[in-house]
């Protein structure tokens, strides 16, 4: 029994460890995700962590990515930035490749 317990609580701590990783790593990707657009909105400096913090705080809307795609959508609109759905769903992806590895490596 002490065996089976022990397989038990090692899945767990590898499954909260997992879900830890994945929280992170989507919160760095949302933090890089605003400051590239951030830079395409213009903003520089504090003004641009602050709308990179924005973007973060998006991602609590709902689970999932849409809610980070639809702030950042509505405002490339609101600026008239030309972005593709493809360009900005691709960025998302591109940077949280890097977001993973920032994570890892930290």
């Amino acid at each position: 029994m002490t065996d089976m317990r022990d397989r038990e609580k090692a899945f767990e701590n590898k499954f909260a460890h997992d879900e830890e990783l994945k929280f992170k790593s989507m919160a760095r990707r949302n933090k890089l995700l605003g400051l590239w657009a951030a830079e395409l909105l213009g903003k520089t400096g504090d003004e641009a962590e602050a709308y990179a913090k924005t973007v973060v705080i998006a991602d609590l809307e709902e689970a999932g990515d849409e809610d980070v795609y639809r702030k950042v959508r509505a405002d490339f609109d609101a600026a008239g930035i030309d972005k593709s759905e493809h360009q900005l769903r691709s960025k998302m992806l591109e940077l949280l490749g890097i977001a993973v590895e920032q994570i890892q490596n930290s």
